[in-house]
């Protein structure tokens, strides 16, 4: 599917923002694991969340998803997870894939963790290597999916010195944790995405997190778990959010509303990058829900200044790095994005497909390992030649808001996975007044 994306004079509007893909894919797995009836809802109901719903059913977790509504119930099992008689395909999930290998290797059972074809390109010894030294057996291809777990045992300790911040190998392991009942001690470089700790802890785990010489280090002690309430409710997707955010910045008189937006610190660095290069955007009616804060965010349009970004903050903006790019790409004056050679293994290579992305749209730029230069462009786009999106649903979206500013509309090819983290996108950006249609 390709789509085409054409200069919007303004955008206007409010919108609820959907549930936050990270959240979705974490409560799934522990609402399964809590055993109780539980209601989780404003879920992402997309092919990821929906993925790991499947694949814990297939060991008897008893998950029930209802794509119209954006819910899931929990239902109380009257037999234990069993080993699944097939194969679990994670589809593009690499959260589901990399948290499950952990979930699945505490609860002592068989079972081999399959992917599509990028998600089977991507590293998994970040996993693979911790999980073994727990002391559960792991087979994979050359550190690739499909990864088969072995009926095992953990060890009652473990300490764990991640060489990077990941939340997904954090998550991995304190998964593995929960259900293998493992005392464990996880330190990383810097704080990552903390939505696991939270979620644990919302649900009366022993867990608690610590900064100590400038690194994270979380302690886990096995507890059972209980709920606070029988309905869960999931906030929304910063990751999402964040298009918007850049959508309204970029176009003239723009001026929107997104609400119910999740604002976790580890999370939402780039609002703090945006209002650093000009951006004007403001938070109202902050709370917290579910142990995540959430706020409606207004956004209005704004001539941003470029920026050098890198260090500590990179790891809570990842996923908003081909974002940032575009509003770099709108700045006055030259942007440095550096410390981001982790996107080199993400969906796609994502730093080679936004520099190929800004050639096709005429934006100047230039890359090495880990880092990117963009000189931004004041005025309009002129250049009007597709863009390949690598099947990657952030370049996708990130490219399609780009087409904001060009005059003569621009189109990006293969737009398919967007449905990934954001089924609704194109149909939200509308409703804000762009104009994003198919293509044939």
């Amino acid at each position: 599917m390709n789509l085409s994306a054409k200069y919007s004079a303004c955008l206007k509007g409010e919108l609820l923002c959907p549930g936050d893909k990270s959240i979705s894919q974490r409560v799934l797995i522990i609402g399964s694991f809590l055993n109780q009836e539980i209601l989780i809802s404003n879920i992402l109901a997309s092919s990821d969340p929906i993925c790991t719903a499947n694949a814990l059913n297939q060991v008897n977790a008893n998950l029930t998803f209802n794509k119209l509504s954006n819910t899931v119930k929990t239902v109380k099992r009257q037999m234990p997870f069993q080993d699944p008689t097939e194969s679990l395909d994670l589809g593009n999930s690499g959260t589901g894939a990399r948290l499950l290998t952990g979930f699945l290797s505490g609860l002592g059972i068989n079972a081999t963790i399959t992917g599509d074809k990028s998600l089977s390109s991507r590293p998994m010894k970040r996993i693979v290597e911790p999980l073994t030294k727990m002391g559960f057996k792991l087979n994979s291809n050359n550190h690739r999916l499909p990864i088969e777990i072995t009926q095992s045992i953990g060890s009652s300790f473990f300490e764990y010195n991640s060489p990077i911040s990941s939340a997904q190998v954090k998550s991995s392991i304190l998964l593995a944790a929960l259900t293998g009942s493992i005392e464990t001690k996880i330190t990383e470089p810097i704080g990552s995405r903390d939505h696991t700790e939270r979620m644990l802890k919302y649900f009366g785990a022993d867990i608690h997190s610590e900064i100590k010489n400038e690194k994270n280090i979380i302690h886990f002690s096995p507890s059972d778990l209980s709920i606070q309430d029988e309905n869960y409710y999931v906030v929304g997707d910063f990751s999402s959010a964040a298009f918007l955010i850049v959508a309204a910045l970029i176009s003239e008189d723009s001026e929107i509303i997104i609400r119910d937006v999740g604002i976790n610190p580890t999370r939402a660095a780039l609002i703090n990058v945006l209002k650093e290069m000009g951006g004007n955007i403001e938070f109202t009616k902050v709370k917290q829900v579910s142990n995540e804060e959430v706020c409606n965010i207004l956004v209005k349009n704004s001539q941003l200044k470029g920026a050098d970004i890198g260090g500590d903050i990179i790891p809570s903006l990842i996923d908003e790095i081909p974002i940032l790019s575009i509003a770099a790409s709108f700045a006055d004056g030259k942007s440095k994005i550096s410390d981001i050679g982790e996107l080199r293994v993400k969906e796609s290579d994502r730093l080679n497909a936004i520099s190929k992305g800004l050639d096709a749209i005429g934006i100047k730029n230039c890359t090495d390992n880990t880092s990117i230069t963009i000189e931004g462009k004041t005025g309009y786009i002129e250049q009007i030649d597709n863009i390949k999106s690598f099947d990657d649903h952030r370049i996708a979206m990130s490219f399609l808001v780009a087409g904001l500013r060009s005059k003569r509309g621009i189109i990006v090819n293969n737009c398919e996975n967007i449905v990934t983290s954001y089924p609704n996108f194109v149909s939200d950006m509308n409703q804000l007044g762009s104009r994003i249609d198919e293509v044939k």
